[in-house]
């Protein structure tokens, strides 16, 4: 396993960790400052500023972009289906300008929560079977633009509004159903928050192997947790072992960047560079 402690050359910064503080070009503007050279921005950030400016500010900046945020949200009922493949498809386009690694999909739960106005639906099963056949739809795309896809598995507890699959068995699974060749064009993105209670996580990362693993992020998961979206910790704040799974993931080959993704209120209401700090602080001694 690579020895973080010396600096912070592997960290890369997925900007909703400071999208409270600042726009993508403050946010770019502040890795400047403490030497990150990665971040993952998110598509409501890009848009905001315009995807020119977005892009430009990144090539001045010598950024690394580590993933695109996000594609997906697959699940709707039949009269929002071309919506979901074009604004899907524009993900793509966006990681493309932006030069990104690969777009971060996040499946998306029922259609009512997945796609707002969609006829509302019990059925998990169905939402299940639509994913896949949305993903498969769009990796054909990808591929005319060699934009890798990254499944990321979410906890279960958010199953019904954000995304109905929840371990890395089932991202997995759907890799090799949409991509049994292993082309490097479809794999995983995996944060720790969303895996790291599962029994079977070790035997599924070895499963997935070098060419499946795309993207590793990391925070904490705080006992208790006050709030299941906004409420994640600063590495060592929480109960998560974090270095034994990247110890896993890099045992599989990933050489890439540990993305620091924290969606916190805590972590928003303070200032920007301090939050930085205690990321490459933590990112030194946690991950």
């Amino acid at each position: 396993m690579r020895d973080f402690s010396a600096d912070h050359r592997w960290l890369s910064l997925n900007t909703a960790t400071v999208r409270k503080q600042g726009d993508l070009l403050e946010i770019i503007d502040a890795c400047a400052r403490h030497g990150m050279r990665a971040i993952d921005p998110w598509r409501d950030q890009v848009a905001a500023v315009g995807l020119d400016r977005a892009a430009r500010a990144v090539r001045d900046a010598g950024l690394d972009l580590t993933g695109y945020c996000r594609g997906g949200m697959f699940v709707s009922d039949a009269a929002r289906r071309t919506e979901v493949r074009d604004d899907n498809r524009r993900a793509i386009d966006e990681a493309k300008a932006l030069g990104s690694s690969c777009v971060v999909l996040v499946a998306g739960g029922l259609p009512q929560y997945s796609r707002p106005g969609s006829a509302a639906s019990k059925d998990i099963a169905a939402a299940r079977g639509q994913v896949h056949d949305a993903i498969a739809e769009m990796l054909e795309y990808a591929r005319t633009a060699n934009m890798p896809l990254a499944i990321e598995p979410l906890h279960p507890a958010y199953a019904a509004d954000r995304a109905c699959v929840n371990t890395t068995r089932q991202a997995l699974d759907l890799c090799d159903a949409i991509d049994p060749a292993r082309t490097g064009m479809l794999g995983v993105a995996l944060d720790v928050y969303h895996i790291w209670w599962d029994a079977e996580l070790m035997a599924q990362i070895a499963r997935a192997g070098k060419d499946r693993i795309l993207a590793f992020h990391v925070c904490d998961w705080l006992v208790p947790t006050r709030d299941m979206l906004n409420d994640r910790g600063m590495m060592g704040d929480g109960i998560i072992d974090i270095k034994p799974i990247r110890a896993a993931v890099e045992a599989q080959g990933f050489a890439g960047y540990s993305e620091i993704e924290i969606f916190s209120n805590d972590w928003w209401s303070r200032p920007m560079d301090e939050v930085l700090r205690t990321c490459i602080e933590r990112h030194k001694t946690a991950v």
